[in-house]
């Protein structure tokens, strides 16, 4: 064949774009079982920094597994639905909470139990940002309307504005709020700009993170209003 010509040249790089290709398609199976790994590892830090508990890659699941004695999927009726530590473990909020008006919600919760420390229950929630999604865990106390921790995050929100809110400076101020008011009544938490201190169901807002802000204090409405009756049934 006339390597000059266009036929060969087509022909090279046909077969130079197939060889890339499977070769890229390879490496993407062989890498997604870590990466799922890696997302689980993550996925159960989160969860254990809720609560105060601080975790490495290489110690997460070992903490996990002895702090998190339960999980459990309750509807917004208050009413469990399954006791699977796993399927818990499993519910996607992204597609609950987008997908599914709240009726239908699978609506997940972790127990947490440390010697010292007592019960605590740890409340995932995802919300979005000005750039993109944001999520959480809110662990309460065994009133059902005091909050022990809170730890956020984000994918995309501008660094030193609404990214703040992933950082501990922002979430401890949370420890201590309520959900409900002196009547029972759910309130959730309300944004406000600096004057947060001393309220029980206020935060402040990130300094030039509003939109963020917002985001977050929708996030914590949605979510939290639909535990309301399972956290009035707990206490």
């Amino acid at each position: 064949m006339n390597t000059q010509s266009n036929t060969y040249t087509f022909l090279y790089a046909s077969i130079l774009v197939v060889l890339v290709a499977a070769v890229l398609s390879f490496t993407a199976l062989q890498l997604k079982p870590r990466q799922a790994k890696n997302k689980e590892i993550e996925k159960k830090q989160d969860i254990l920094k809720a609560v105060n508990v601080a975790s490495t890659p290489e110690n997460a699941e070992e903490l996990y597994n002895q702090y998190i004695v339960k999980a459990i999927i309750v509807n917004s009726d208050g009413g469990i639905t399954s006791e699977d530590k796993n399927a818990t473990f499993d519910v996607d909020l992204k597609i609950e909470n987008s997908k599914k008006n709240v009726a239908e919600r699978k609506l997940p919760i972790f127990t947490f139990n440390k010697e010292g420390l007592g019960e605590k229950l740890i409340i995932p929630i995802r919300g979005r940002g000005m750039w993109g999604p944001i999520w959480g865990y809110i662990s309460m106390e065994p009133d059902g309307k005091t909050i022990y921790g809170a730890t956020f995050g984000n994918k995309g929100e501008t660094p030193g504005l609404g990214a703040e809110i992933s950082k501990a400076e922002f979430q401890k101020p949370f420890t201590g709020k309520q959900i409900f008011d002196e009547s029972g009544k759910f309130t959730s938490l309300k944004l406000v700009k600096g004057t947060a201190q001393g309220h029980p169901h206020q935060f402040d807002a990130v300094s030039g993170g509003t939109v963020t802000s917002k985001g977050l204090e929708a996030m914590l409405q949605d979510n939290l209003s639909s535990y309301e009756k399972f956290l009035k049934s707990s206490k």
